[in-house]
């Protein structure tokens, strides 16, 4: 990715942030607004229903200001911090392929066969890192897990004399993808709950402009 690509991307979530600081409050003081009128004029209300609203909007409103927050610190820190952070959130990684001994009643192996198969990768940083387990060696030091072979070549056996025919990426890396993508996905999608706020807020009005008035008559006491 360009550097000139990078900083817009990193514009663009620092403004979206900002925004979801602006809509949080704005949800945030709808919600008080609400429930303070609900208060105030509970006796006239003939369902309670009509608070649940603003609960919903309080609790949306920190949700995007968290969300707000996050994303803001995320496009300000230097990325080889993340990076840190990722690196240290995946370090059992290492540890896990370590531990691979190929059977297929091993759940440990199982999760590293399913993992490398599934996100389309072979080894901690490329098919190599198979070289240092011990399971590598006890196999003669010439195949490394045939779920690491690539699926657009039929004929592969897990040879490293053939590492073309194996994936080049590995799983740390693809992982790492994953948490980002996961992470910018709940930053982005935010915004969303501000149109259901919206939605919630025209149905609340709608509720309370419908409400029966109550009538109140003079007793006659003669």
């Amino acid at each position: 990715m360009s550097d000139q690509r990078r900083k817009a991307l990193k514009t663009i979530l620092q403004l979206t942030c900002q925004l979801l600081w602006v809509v949080g409050l704005v949800v945030c003081l709808s919600g008080v607004y609400l429930l303070m009128n609900y208060r105030q004029n509970t006796l006239f209300l003939s369902h309670s229903y009509i608070s649940l609203p603003a609960i919903l909007a309080l609790a949306s409103a920190a949700l995007l200001y968290a969300c707000g927050c996050i994303g803001s610190w995320l496009s300000l820190r230097d990325s080889t911090f993340l990076q840190g952070l990722l690196d240290s959130a995946l370090s059992p990684l290492s540890g896990v392929f370590q531990n691979y001994t190929g059977s297929s009643q091993d759940p440990n192996s199982q999760a590293v066969d399913a993992t490398q198969a599934e996100l389309q990768c072979c080894g901690v940083k490329d098919y190599r890192d198979w070289k240092e387990t011990s399971w590598f060696n006890s196999t003669g030091g010439l195949w490394v897990p045939h779920s690491c072979c690539n699926s657009t070549f039929p004929s592969c056996d897990g040879t490293v004399y053939q590492p073309q025919q194996l994936y080049t990426q590995g799983c740390q890396v693809k992982l790492e993808m994953s948490l980002q993508f996961v992470l910018s996905l709940i930053i982005w999608g935010f915004p969303l709950v501000f149109l259901v706020e919206v939605v919630l807020f025209l149905t609340m009005a709608q509720l309370m402009k419908d409400q029966p008035r109550v009538e109140y008559r003079v007793l006659d006491i003669n």
